[in-house]
């Protein structure tokens, strides 16, 4: 089994190299025991600073021999970056994840042996349902999160607990499929995956993960969450327009 990590970057010449150091010492490790191969897609989204020359400059090369680099010139947003590097992966196994690896490297075997356990087709981190998944949140930031991922996640119209986790992994002709049809390029990006997916048959499995690393967060709660119930009012609307037009 071929494991792909697709890792979204935008300005992050500060954590780049760092970032792909723990991944090659960590993926090296499951070598031979519980994959039979893997890569690193850093998936540059028109970073304006030196990420792009750093992550160029290491791929392919001696202990980077499975770091691979795609991206564009234009900034275009979370979801295009993340897209970009899963339509490029070639693993039986996908997964994506930030830059900062905030929920650390464990994750990663975690999440495989879930999979060999269930044979789900995703595997979902959540921090709702870890006792210390909110660990290092203010309270007021806790609070607002839990209140507007419940009322995103309902509106939408699935019962995952945690829909913008930033830790996600799928089955990789699965996630393949569905990337293609995605459109979303914000951060409403996840909700169109697993709408999708969801929409697909796809069994999912959600994950307990605790913030191990609390980065500066891009994202504005109350704005960007009125942006997402906008944009999954629009999903909703193209994903029924989609399964009419298949019916007629």
């Amino acid at each position: 089994m071929k494991l792909s990590v697709v890792i979204p970057t935008y300005n992050e010449e500060s954590a780049v190299k760092n970032t792909a150091d723990e991944l090659v010492d960590a993926l090296d490790g499951y070598l031979g025991e519980t994959i039979d191969g893997y890569e690193i897609v850093f998936s540059n989204d028109g970073s304006t600073d030196s990420t792009a020359r750093i992550v160029g400059g290491i791929a392919g090369r001696d202990k980077y021999r499975f770091v691979r680099l795609v991206g564009d010139e234009v900034n275009r947003g979370k979801g295009a970056a993340v897209r970009r590097g899963v339509l490029a992966s070639d693993g039986d196994i996908v997964l994506y994840t930030d830059c900062d690896l905030a929920y650390g490297t464990d994750v990663i075997g975690e999440a495989l042996a879930l999979f060999r356990k269930t044979g789900a087709d995703a595997v979902i981190g959540s921090r709702a349902i870890h006792p210390r998944g909110y660990e290092g949140y203010t309270k007021i930031r806790k609070a607002a999160s839990k209140i507007y991922l419940g009322m995103l996640a309902r509106y939408a119209g699935f019962s995952l607990s945690d829909s913008q986790c930033g830790f996600k992994a799928f089955r990789g002709d699965l996630c393949r499929r569905i990337f293609s049809s995605c459109t979303t390029d914000g951060w409403s990006f996840d909700f169109e995956l697993l709408m999708r997916a969801e929409k697909a048959g796809a069994v999912i499995e959600e994950m307990p993960v605790t913030v191990l690393r609390h980065g500066n967060s891009r994202i504005r709660l109350v704005g960007d969450s009125l942006k997402m119930l906008r944009d999954v009012r629009r999903l909703k609307k193209a994903l029924a327009e989609e399964e009419k037009a298949a019916q007629a």
